[in-house]
């Protein structure tokens, strides 16, 4: 049989492709840049920060706050700790429960699950940002007429996630609607009909409006 066969005497296809896997598989673990398409020492690949501090400006609640995190650091971390927006709560961390979310640039995210580093050059907003005491967003108001909050502690999240769904389709939310829209969410004291319904009365309230 004639050379690169599958016969004996000859190369066998198998071999070479075991040949060609390895070689390409060495190449990669002695430059693992140029494996993920980036050129050693530069490229068009992102750029690398760490694993100190580093400096980044965050657009929060319609204000720049510039402070230093190291890049594992999430958008939570820094909120609560770096400049005490305590409104989104840590409670799964893991991006199950809905409790820390906040508006990336008007749309509800977890913030357990985006690093800081991610978020710069974003619209934040937080629960914070959202209404005052003084000045309350019509959800604010809502949940308070409509007791839709026992314990409070997931009720920033349900805030941010139906004020989103009254700002996305106004008049025309639905109770299905505004379901999907907080499908994300979870509270442990069951207030879930509450929520609809304050949810539902906002809207309502911007019909009159």
């Amino acid at each position: 049989m004639a050379k690169g066969s599958d016969g004996e005497g000859g190369v066998r296809r198998r071999d070479l492709f075991k040949s060609a896997g390895a070689a390409a598989a060495a190449s990669a673990f002695l430059n693992p840049l140029r494996a993920f398409g980036q050129e050693a020492g530069g490229g068009t690949g992102t750029p690398s920060v760490g694993p100190g501090p580093v400096e980044i400006a965050l657009d929060v609640n319609g204000g720049e706050r510039k402070l230093a995190v190291e890049p594992r650091r999430t958008l939570l971390d820094a909120l609560r700790g770096d400049m005490d927006l305590t409104g989104a709560k840590r409670v799964c961390d893991r991006g199950t429960c809905g409790a820390c979310t906040v508006w990336m640039n008007g749309k509800p995210v977890y913030s357990c699950m985006v690093l800081a580093v991610e978020a710069e050059g974003s619209e934040i907003t937080t629960v914070e940002g959202l209404g005052t005491p003084d000045n309350m967003h019509a959800v604010q108001a809502a949940f308070v007429a409509e007791d839709a909050l026992q314990c409070g502690f997931c009720t920033p999240g349900f805030v941010m996630s139906c004020a989103w769904a009254v700002k996305e389709h106004g008049t025309e939310l639905t109770d299905e609607t505004l379901r999907e829209s907080v499908c994300g969410n979870l509270c442990r004291c069951g207030t879930y009909t509450h929520v609809v319904a304050a949810a539902l009365s906002a809207a309502r309230a911007a019909e009159g409006e």
